[in-house]
C-alpha cells in the first residue's frame, strides 16, 4: 500500500489503537517515524518501541502507554501536512497548552521537542502536536 503522508499514517494508528485499548500498534519503519518514536519516549508520552520484521519488511512496534485506565496522550494531531508545510523560527514556536503539551519538530540537528528547539535555539518544521 502506498501512503502519501507515512508520519500521518503513523500518528492515526496510534490514535486509532488507543481508542480501541491496544497495548501496542506496529506501523512500517522509516528513520523519520523512529525519530519521532523518540521524541515521545523521551517526553513520557509511549513506554517505547522496537524495530520488527515481519514478512521480509521492517516495522516499528510501539507499546502505548496508559494512566488509570485512560491513554496518556489525549490527543495527537498532525500540523505539518504533504500539501501545506508549516515552518517555524525559533522566536515563534508555539506554546501547546501552555506547555502541558509538546510540537514536535525538524530541524537542521535532527527531530525533537519545542522545548529542546528552544534550548538549542533552532527553528523548524512543525511536524505534529501531543497532548
Amino acid at each position: 500500500m502506498n501512503v502519501s503522508d507515512p508520519l500521518g499514517d503513523m500518528l492515526t494508528r496510534i490514535r486509532n489503537a488507543q481508542l480501541r485499548g491496544m497495548s501496542k500498534v506496529v506501523t512500517p519503519a522509516s528513520k523519520l517515524r523512529a525519530r519521532v518514536l523518540d521524541v515521545l519516549q523521551s517526553e513520557g508520552y509511549i513506554r517505547g518501541y522496537a524495530e520488527i520484521e515481519k514478512d521480509g519488511h521492517k516495522n516499528l512496534e510501539i507499546e502505548l502507554k496508559y494512566y488509570e485506565g485512560s491513554p496518556v496522550i489525549s490527543e495527537i494531531k498532525r500540523v505539518s501536512k504533504p500539501g501545506r508545510r508549516v515552518y517555524s523560527s525559533v522566536s515563534d514556536i508555539p506554546l501547546v497548552r501552555n506547555g502541558l503539551g509538546i510540537s514536535i519538530l525538524s530541524t537542521s540537528k535532527g527531530v525533537m521537542s519545542d522545548n529542546v528547539a528552544r534550548n538549542e535555539n533552532v527553528g523548524g518544521e512543525v511536524l505534529c502536536r501531543v497532548f
